[in-house]
C-alpha cells in the first residue's frame, strides 16, 4: 500500500490498547478515540490514604496460558493467592461454627463443579429458564444433610452473585459453562493493575494518536454493493462534533454501551448482531473499600475477643467473610442484602493495609449506588450513608468494639460503575435465565457477523473473548489481539507481535 492504513479504535481499555499495540507493530497508523480523560477504561486505580486500590478488576483468573500472569511477572506486579480463615456470619449475626461453615462451603463448590460439567454435557437439553440456583437446590435434596445444613448451603451459594454481578437465581444453568475460566489459581492483584496497564499501553502511548474526551456518538459506513471491491472509509463522529475517517474501525466499547447506543451505527447493525447484543446480560458488580486505623479483626486471642464472638479458633486473621441473608440490619424488601468482604490486611507487605473490600452486586449494588448518586466522595453525607450500610456487617467481625477508635472507618470509597455511561452503566457480561443461544450470541459478537468485511467495523472487549476468558481482563486483552489480527488479514498486513492464536480450545476448569 502506498501509505499506512489508518485504523481507528473506539476506547482505550485493555482491549483497545492491545489492539493498537499489534496494529502499530504491523505498520498501521492508529488513532484512538477515548471518551474519558485517561486510558484504561474499567482498569482504573484510586488512592485511599496513600494506598493504591483498583476500582475495576482485582483478580487474575487462572494462571495457565494467561498472558496477564506473564505481564504481571514481567512488571513485578504483586499477585497474591489469598489463604487463611474464611468466616461465615449467620442470618442473625452470629459467627457460624467453623466445621459447619466448611462443610457448607465444600458442598457448594462441589456442586458448582458438577454444574459446570452438567452444563458442558447437557446444554442442548437444559431448559433456558433453569437457573444455577435450581440445580444446587436439586443436588442438596439428594444429600443426607439436615434442613439446617441445606439452608446454610443455599444461603452460602448466593454469594456466587459476587462472581458474575447478579443473583444466582438469575444465573443460567444452560450456559453456566460459559463462566468457566482458565486452568490454574486465581490471584488477587495486590499491587493493583497499574503496572500491567502501563505495560499494555506502552506502544499506544508513544506511537498512537490518542484523542481524550472524545466520546463516539455516530459511526457511518456505506454499504457495499455486489462485486464492489473498493475499500470504503468508516466515518466516526464524536460528541464535540469532530469527524474522523478510517480505513477500518475497531469498537471496544463495553457491552452495556452497545445496548444503549445501537442507534449510533448507520446503517443499523445486522439483525443477528443486534439480537446478540440484546440477549447477553450485563452485570452490576460494585466494590466498597472501608479503611480503618488498624485491622481490628486480626491477631486476636480469647481474652480480647468480644463475648459475642468467643470461638477463639475462628477469630484470628479472617481473609474472606460471608454475611448470609442478614436479619439484623434494615434493607429494602425483596432485595438480597448478603455481603462478602476480603481483608486487605493479609496482603504481602508493602501492599497490605487495614482495609475491608466489600463486593456487592445485583439489586443490592444498584440500591447502594443510587443512594450515593451525585454525592461527592469527600462529603460527610457520602461517608455516613456507606457507613450506615456496612457497619452492621463489619461490626460482626471478631475484635469489634463500638467504643474503640480502631473500629471507626477513616476512609470509605465505593465504585459507581452503574452510573458511568462509558462503562456501559454496569460491569461485565453474564448469562442469565431465558438465554437460548448464548454461545452463538458470543460468537456473533466476536465475528461481527461479517461486518468487518462488509463495512470495515470490528468488535473487541471482554464480551467478545474466548469462552474461557469472558468477563475478564485476560479476555479483553485477547479480544484486542484477535481484532487486530482480523484487521491485518483484511487489509493485507502481517501478524507481527501475535503469539499463539486464541480460540476456545484452551483448557477450562474452575469458576471465576
Amino acid at each position: 500500500m502506498e501509505s499506512k492504513p489508518h485504523i481507528g479504535i473506539a476506547g482505550s481499555g485493555i482491549s483497545g490498547l492491545r489492539c493498537a499495540d499489534i496494529l502499530i507493530q504491523n505498520g498501521a497508523r492508529v488513532t484512538i478515540l477515548e471518551a474519558r480523560d485517561r486510558i484504561g477504561g474499567r482498569v482504573h486505580q484510586n488512592e485511599l490514604e496513600g494506598h493504591l486500590i483498583d476500582l475495576g478488576p482485582n483478580w487474575i483468573h487462572g494462571t495457565g496460558e494467561n498472558p496477564i500472569s506473564s505481564i504481571a511477572e514481567e512488571t513485578q506486579t504483586v499477585a497474591h493467592d489469598p489463604e487463611g480463615k474464611n468466616l461465615s456470619i449467620s442470618c442473625d449475626g452470629k459467627l457460624i461454627d467453623e466445621a459447619k461453615a466448611t462443610k457448607a462451603t465444600e458442598a457448594v463448590w462441589t456442586i458448582i463443579d458438577e454444574a459446570f460439567e452438567y452444563s458442558n454435557h447437557h446444554c442442548a437439553s437444559i431448559p433456558p429458564e433453569k437457573s444455577l440456583y435450581d440445580f444446587i437446590q436439586e443436588k442438596l435434596e439428594k444429600t443426607d444433610f439436615s434442613e439446617e445444613e441445606k439452608k446454610l448451603c443455599l444461603d452460602s451459594c448466593k454469594l456466587w452473585g459476587a462472581y458474575v454481578g447478579d443473583s444466582i437465581e438469575r444465573q443460567s444453568l444452560k450456559f453456566f459453562r460459559l463462566e468457566e475460566c482458565i486452568d490454574g489459581n486465581n490471584y488477587f492483584v495486590a499491587s493493583t493493575y497499574r503496572r500491567i496497564l502501563q505495560h499494555v499501553a506502552a506502544r499506544a502511548l508513544t506511537q498512537a494518536d490518542i484523542r481524550f474526551n472524545h466520546p463516539v456518538i455516530k459511526i457511518d459506513t456505506p454499504l457495499r454493493t455486489e462485486g464492489d471491491s473498493h475499500q470504503h472509509q468508516v466515518s466516526v463522529t464524536t460528541a464535540s462534533g469532530e469527524t474522523y475517517s478510517f480505513d477500518q474501525l475497531v469498537v471496544t466499547c463495553p457491552l452495556g454501551w452497545l445496548k444503549r447506543n445501537t442507534e449510533a451505527f448507520n446503517p443499523q447493525l445486522p439483525s443477528r448482531l443486534l439480537k446478540a447484543i440484546d440477549n447477553i446480560s450485563y452485570g452490576r458488580l460494585e466494590k466498597i473499600y472501608v479503611k480503618f486505623p488498624e485491622a481490628f479483626w486480626q491477631n486476636l486471642s480469647k481474652e480480647n475477643t468480644p463475648s459475642s464472638n468467643t470461638q477463639d479458633d475462628q477469630s484470628t486473621n479472617p481473609v474472606f467473610v460471608q454475611f448470609l441473608e442478614p436479619t439484623y440490619t434494615p434493607h429494602p424488601q425483596n432485595i438480597e442484602w448478603n455481603q462478602e468482604c476480603l481483608s486487605l490486611a493479609d496482603l504481602p507487605s508493602p501492599c497490605n493495609h487495614p482495609t475491608l473490600l466489600f463486593y456487592t452486586y445485583g439489586a443490592c449494588g444498584t440500591n447502594i449506588v443510587n443512594q450515593i448518586a451525585g454525592l461527592n466522595e469527600s462529603s460527610a453525607e457520602y461517608k455516613q450513608i456507606l457507613t450506615e450500610i456496612l457497619e452492621p456487617f463489619y461490626s460482626k467481625l471478631p475484635g469489634y468494639d463500638r467504643t474503640s477508635p480502631s473500629c471507626k472507618p477513616t476512609s470509605i470509597l465505593a465504585t459507581r460503575w452503574q452510573l458511568d455511561p462509558y462503562a456501559g452503566n454496569g460491569s461485565y457480561c453474564n448469562f442469565q435465565v431465558g438465554l437460548e443461544a448464548g454461545d452463538k450470541d458470543i460468537e456473533a459478537l466476536r465475528s461481527g457477523v461479517g461486518l468487518g468485511f462488509e463495512r470495515g467495523i470490528w468488535f473487541a472487549g471482554e464480551h467478545t473473548a474466548p469462552f474461557v476468558a469472558l468477563g475478564t481482563t485476560t479476555g479483553a486483552y485477547w479480544s484486542g489481539e484477535r481484532a487486530a489480527v482480523q484487521v491485518c488479514e483484511r487489509i493485507g498486513l502481517g501478524s507481527v507481535g501475535v503469539g499463539i492464536a486464541r480460540d476456545d480450545s484452551l483448557p477450562s476448569a474452575g469458576g471465576k
